[in-house]
Order: structure tokens, then C-alpha cells, then sequence
């Protein structure tokens, strides 16, 4: 079934979510490779194949190495891949993402604040949730990645 192409559809919507989109890869003291980070792991967690394919081809633009990138949903057990501060960007990303399970538990707010401070913590916040609302307009809309065989 052909869907709607979500922002010619509702352009005002497509401007504020562009918006929200260049203030998390903008205007947050973030370093964009752990904002293109967050957003491959929610976009993995969500199951947006647009997102995985646009993110991890900005995550080898940025330098990142295939060895660490494939091991992105694995993270854990190969930890010592990542910094810490990557690793609690990773924890919080899954904490927010399935919030709906973890309810932002505060052992996992303690571990976050105590690596990025309260602003970071918020914009941090603010790019797993800009991620998120991304990846339920491209896979509801059905947005193709742009792999091909």
C-alpha cells in the first residue's frame, strides 16, 4: 500500500520537526558523532530502516569504525569499544526509548546526570525523543532506505 509522503502532507509538521532535528545536531554542546550514536541506537530499538541506514552511513562519514559500528546493539558486551560517556548515552537512549517499561527509572536518571550534567542530560533527552517521534513518522509512512542491493 502506497502511504503518504508525511511531510508534503503536512508541511507545517514537517517544518517543526526539522526544527526540533536542527537544534538536536546543532544547537546542543553534544559532539555529533554521539548525537548520530543516539539516534542509530533508538532508530535500532524502533525498527526504522530509513533511520539505521541514514545514521550509519553518518556515523562512517564521522569517522566511526565498522568494527565498533556493527557492535552498536551489542554494546554491552563490547563496552570497552565505547566511552563512557558513549556508553551512558547508549544506557539512557534504551531507558527513554522504552520508557514505557522503565519509566525513566532514577537509578538510570543518577547514572546520566552524574556523565552529563543537567543541560546535556536535557538536550541529550531531547535528541532520543526527537529520534523517536522521527522514527514513528518513517515507519508509519513507510520511508525507504536508500540501500540498495
Amino acid at each position: 500500500m502506497d502511504r503518504a509522503v508525511w511531510y508534503q502532507a503536512s508541511p507545517e509538521g514537517g517544518k517543526a520537526m526539522t526544527s526540533l532535528h536542527h537544534f538536536v545536531t546543532k544547537g546542543t554542546g553534544l559532539p555529533s558523532l554521539l548525537t548520530h550514536l543516539v539516534f542509530l541506537r533508538v532508530s535500532q530499538i524502533n525498527g526504522c530502516a530509513h533511520c539505521i541506514d541514514i545514521h550509519t552511513r553518518d556515523l562512517i562519514a564521522e569517522g566511526m569504525s565498522v568494527d565498533k559500528l556493527v557492535l552498536v546493539p551489542v554494546w554491552r558486551e563490547a563496552e570497552y569499544l565505547f566511552s563512557e560517556q558513549e556508553r551512558v548515552a547508549l544506557a539512557w537512549s534504551e531507558e527513554v526509548t522504552r520508557v514505557s517499561e522503565t519509566h525513566a527509572s532514577d537509578a538510570a536518571y543518577a547514572a546520566a546526570l552524574a556523565v552529563f550534567g543537567e543541560k546535556d542530560l536535557v538536550d541529550l533527552t531531547l535528541t532520543v525523543a526527537a529520534m523517536n517521534a522521527i522514527n514513528r513518522m518513517g515507519i508509519s509512512f513507510r520511508m525507504k532506505p536508500r540501500a540498495r542491493a
